[in-house]
């Protein structure tokens, strides 16, 4: 690829029409005080045997050294004085952190109080956003909050232990506010434990860990005030079912982990209640982990075909409850009610663990499953095809299929900040999100995280570009087409030879 300086006039030209410690007493002062004695100070006149004032001083200096000798001696020791201290909640906090890293990226908001001050309506300004996330597979998996990582180009990511590093977005969304990210670097990274949220008492201790105000790895504590909350975020969306908590939640927690007694993650913490104390929500558990198998599901199946649908198993593992005919996973010799334990030697202990298996696959990669069938355990590989009619949208399948990337719109905040960082006016363009190996795109060194800004002489400013670009007679036919993308602070060009769509691929 190279890098273009006339793109800005190009696509003007060719724009589409649509658009204390307290001390201990000593046994001596503790006898001086229970008698009584410390009032012989002002007694004078019990004969030989009363107290002097001078020997009563003796006694208790003498006695308050012995008391600070012994708490120098239970210092010493250390242990029994620690274990004193170490409540359940420290803990539960040294077996979660881990696993919860910070997140921070640059993203642009719009600036109302400029606005209000007369100045212009559409005003914004580039800020330096923050979160949290929590690594639910060793692989390097962490689920955050979607408005965490909302239009954020680059992510950076502070691990427990101080290590720097970047993480890729991998899937997100944003009804409910969930994203999945990938840590980039060499695993096996510590993982969260997980708890349930079907039994959650109202008063028991929850402890939350996250980058509050940007103060890493910050820790609270409370309790569950109320469960079953919805709160509404605007006219369009809300959070349903959350858990109401007095643990203290500032901005910067979003995205990490609300915790029980035990250390075991039960939700994930998601939002304040502006101007109020010690009223915070957060996600349960089991709706995270379903919502974001249902995220991985879909992005899966954008990718690779394998005609296989499965279920939770409760000792372990996913149940097959449907088969495609000739699909790869009936071609293999799976049947229904088969209980997939092991995919390319990684244990599935559950739906969410079976979907990031397959998430590391490419597709037409070999997928070897281990499977129990009526008592026995067997093997078996199969193939796993590219996807094109399983995509939800028919733009994006195509995109897949002919030109080898999975993209989506970016958004308007991006869109603002990518046009005011290069001095440009793009309508938009379409995010790379994944790259397949051997297509047009991989080829050509395009990767996720690049900005497809058009093809041949169209702007891709958004999926409804993209598929009229794909259906023209000269792309179908496989033709070799220049195309213009973003990457950081660059307009780049290259040539792409896209692949013959034929009769296979046709537009619904």
């Amino acid at each position: 690829m190279r890098e273009c300086g006339d793109c800005m006039r190009w696509f003007l030209k060719h724009s589409p029409t649509r658009h204390g410690v307290s001390a201990h007493r000593s046994p001596s002062m503790g006898v001086l005080l229970s008698m009584g004695l410390l009032a012989g100070l002002t007694v004078g006149t019990g004969g030989d045997e009363s107290v002097r004032a001078d020997d009563l001083q003796s006694v208790t200096a003498t006695s308050f050294r012995s008391s600070e000798a012994s708490v120098r001696d239970t210092r010493s020791t250390g242990r029994s004085s620690r274990s004193l201290r170490e409540t359940p909640t420290v803990t539960a906090i040294r077996r979660a952190s881990p696993s919860v890293v910070n997140l921070h990226g640059q993203k642009t908001i719009r600036t109302t109080a400029a606005s209000m001050a007369g100045g212009a309506p559409d005003s914004f300004r580039q800020v330096n956003g923050m979160g949290t996330g929590v690594v639910i597979d060793p692989r390097g998996y962490v689920i955050t909050n979607y408005h965490v990582v909302e239009d954020v180009s680059e992510l950076n990511v502070t691990l427990h232990n101080g290590e720097a590093t970047r993480a890729d977005l991998i899937a997100s969304d944003p009804q409910s506010d969930l994203a999945l990210v990938k840590l980039r670097g060499q695993g096996p990274f510590p993982t969260i434990p997980r708890g349930h949220s079907d039994d959650l008492m109202i008063g028991e201790t929850v402890i939350a860990i996250g980058n509050a105000f940007g103060y890493v790895h910050t820790s609270t504590e409370g309790i569950i005030s109320a469960l079953h909350r919805d709160v509404p975020v605007n006219e369009t969306q809300q959070y349903r079912d959350l858990i109401q908590t007095s643990a203290g939640i500032n901005p910067g927690n979003s995205g990490g982990p609300l915790l029980n007694i035990d250390g075991e993650m039960i939700g994930v913490n998601v939002a304040v209640r502006v101007g109020a104390q010690q009223i915070a929500f957060a996600i349960p558990i089991d709706q995270v982990l379903e919502t974001v198998t249902e995220m991985i599901n879909r992005h899966n199946n954008r990718r690779m075909v394998i005609g296989m649908d499965g279920s939770a198993v409760s000792r372990g593992g996913v149940q097959v409850t449907r088969l495609s005919e000739g699909g790869s996973a009936h071609q293999a010799g799976l049947q229904t009610g088969d209980r997939l334990v092991r995919i390319n030697q990684q244990n599935i202990a559950d739906p969410l663990n079976y979907e990031l298996s397959v998430l590391e696959l490419g597709p037409g990669d070999p997928m070897q499953v281990e499977f129990e069938r009526d008592g026995e355990f067997f093997q078996t590989q199969l193939a796993t095809a590219v996807t094109s009619q399983e995509f939800g949208d028919p733009a994006a399948a195509l995109a897949w299929q002919v030109v080898g990337v999975s993209v989506r719109p970016a958004g308007e905040s991006f869109v603002r900040r990518m046009n005011s960082r290069l001095r440009t006016n793009y309508r938009g363009g379409l995010i790379v999100t994944d790259v397949r190996a051997g297509s047009a795109a991989s080829e050509q060194g395009i990767t996720a995280g690049d900005v497809l800004l058009g093809i041949h002489v169209w702007q891709t400013a958004g999926l409804e570009d993209l598929a009229e670009i794909l259906d023209q007679p000269n792309i179908r036919r496989g033709s070799k087409a220049k195309f213009y993308l973003v990457r950081k602070d660059q307009t780049l060009y290259g040539h792409l030879q896209l692949a013959s769509q034929g009769n296979q691929l046709t537009r619904r």
